[in-house]
C-alpha cells in the first residue's frame, strides 16, 4: 500500500491537479484510494466535491489528535475517492504543533490506524516547506513532483530534491521519488521541450513516461467539483491521468 506525497515547493505547477486526478484514475482501475488534503487552501477538497467551509471536522482536529482519521474522513460525491479533508483552519495546525514534541509524525501516526483499508494514499501538500510538508514527508513511501517545463521550475526542483534528501538523512529513511511528472505540456513549445529534454538527461529513469498535456478542460474541472473523469472522460487531460495511474501502478516503493 503506498503511500504518496505529491509535492513541489514551487506553486502553480499543477500539483492539487494531478492529486485529485491521480486519484480518480486509481478508483476507476478498481484500487481503494484515499487523498489526504494536505494544503489550507483545501483545493484538493472542493475539487472532489467537498463544501470544505460547512466541515465540522477535519484535518486540523486529526493533527491535534482531537479526532481520528476514520472519523473526518469524508466520501467523494464525485468520484470513488475517500477524503481526508482541509480548509483554513488547518493554518492554525500548523502553528500549534510548533510546540509539541514529534510534532512531525502526527499524520503518519494518524494514518495508522487506516491505511490497512486503502490500496493507495496520495497525500496533497502545500506549495511551501513548512510543518505541514514535513509530516506528508515523514508518512510517504515515495514523492510524486510534478514539474511544469519552464525554466523556474527547474530551481525549484533543485531545492525539493536537496528537502527530501534531508527528510530521508534524519525522520524518514525510506522515501523515495516516485517520478518526476512532466506537466502543463506544449509539444509545440520549444522551451517546454528544451526543458524536458533537460529533465530527462539529468535524472533519466526518475521522469516518468507519462507526461500531462496542457489542457483546458483540466483547468476547467475543479470549479464543477469534479475530477476529468466525470467533467471529461475522453479529454486528452483524462487519457494522461489514467497513463499516469497505470505507470505508477507497475512501480515499485
Amino acid at each position: 500500500m503506498p503511500i504518496i506525497a505529491v509535492s513541489n515547493q514551487k506553486g502553480g505547477v499543477g500539483k492539487t491537479t494531478t492529486t485529485v486526478n491521480l486519484a480518480a484514475a486509481l478508483a476507476m482501475l478498481g484500487k481503494r484510494v484515499l487523498l489526504v488534503d494536505m494544503d489550507p487552501q483545501g483545493n484538493a477538497t472542493t475539487g472532489l466535491g467537498i463544501h470544505k467551509d460547512e466541515l465540522s471536522i477535519a484535518l486540523t482536529q486529526v493533527l491535534l489528535e482531537q479526532v481520528t482519521a476514520q472519523q473526518a474522513c469524508v466520501r467523494s460525491p464525485s468520484a470513488p475517492v475517500d477524503v481526508l479533508p482541509s480548509n483554513g483552519d488547518l493554518v492554525s495546525a500548523d502553528v500549534a504543533l510548533m510546540s509539541q514534541a514529534h510534532r512531525e509524525m502526527r499524520l503518519k501516526n494518524a494514518l495508522a490506524s487506516i491505511s490497512a483499508n486503502y490500496d493507495w494514499i496520495l497525500i496533497d501538500c502545500p506549495p511551501s516547506l513548512n510543518l505541514l510538508t514535513l509530516n506528508a514527508l515523514t508518512s510517504a513511501d515515495g514523492v510524486l513532483v510534478p514539474v511544469q517545463c519552464e525554466y523556474y521550475a527547474l530551481e525549484g526542483l533543485a531545492a525539493l530534491l536537496g528537502t527530501i534528501d534531508n527528510v530521508r538523512q534524519t525522520v524518514n529513511p525510506k522515501l523515495a521519488i516516485a517520478g518526476l511528472l512532466r506537466t502543463m505540456y506544449d509539444k509545440r513549445n520549444k522551451l517546454a521541450q528544451d526543458v524536458s529534454n533537460e529533465l530527462l538527461t539529468h535524472f533519466g529513469p526518475q521522469v516518468l513516461a507519462s507526461v500531462v498535456p496542457r489542457n483546458v478542460r483540466l483547468a476547467e474541472a475543479p470549479s464543477f467539483g469534479q475530477s476529468i473523469f466525470e467533467f471529461d472522460a475522453a479529454s486528452t487531460g483524462a487519457a494522461a491521468y489514467l497513463a499516469l495511474a497505470q505507470e505508477l501502478s507497475r512501480r515499485r516503493f
